[in-house]
């Protein structure tokens, strides 16, 4: 864990470096503390890394296939990542969801998802999955939506990196007790509405 969060202040430091790229980050005062889940638009691999320096030792949902990578994915493996194969049904995807709550029930650290499923263009409206709605019914507790604009300097395909500025932006938590369908429509007007602010 100490070395995901020191990999996100590493990488914060190299897109400045060598990207000549300037890194806001605001609203870390949105940051609750008290139990809580984290919902972060996703257009890079840059908030991957990034986020870990402001969170306190994230626990990630990821897609299994991560797990297979050399070095990297035993070192997801060893903070407690929970694996989800996408797009079809397992009998570990039926417990998917009891699985994260007793996770987060025994964890310290906060749930960081990314409700749009994959990377995404800057301009990209994509519906978030319903699965954020499922998990923020089973954990009931507040959730943190986080915009950013990362994908004008770091894109999802190709190898160019842009200079420019990257906003990560922390906003104000949903609280429990919402509809599933009601958060999932909330989520996405704050998230996409301060992605415009901001890009």
């Amino acid at each position: 864990m100490l070395f995901g969060k020191s990999l996100g202040y590493y990488v914060i430091l190299i897109v400045k470096i060598f990207l000549n790229t300037k890194i806001e980050i605001k609203g870390k005062n949105n940051i609750p503390n008290e139990k809580y889940f984290v919902a972060s638009a996703h257009q890079s691999m840059f908030e991957t890394f990034a986020l870990q320096a402001v969170l306190d030792y994230p626990v990630f949902i990821l897609k299994k296939e991560l797990l297979k990578i050399p070095l990297f994915g035993l070192y997801l493996k060893k903070i407690k990542s929970i694996e989800i194969v996408r797009d079809t049904t397992t009998k570990d995807n039926l417990n998917f969801f009891n699985k994260v709550a007793n996770i987060i029930k025994n964890e310290k650290r906060p749930l960081l998802i990314f409700p749009q499923g994959t990377r995404v263009k800057v301009d990209d409206r994509v519906p978030f999955k319903k699965g954020v709605g499922r998990i923020y019914e089973a954990l009931n507790i507040s959730c943190v939506p986080v915009a950013l604009n990362s994908g004008k300097v770091w894109p999802k395909h190709g190898i160019i990196k842009h200079p420019g500025k990257i906003t990560v932006s922390f906003l104000k938590p949903i609280e429990p007790g919402l509809n599933r369908d009601n958060f999932i429509k909330n989520l996405e007007t704050k998230i996409y509405n301060e992605i415009e602010n901001i890009s």
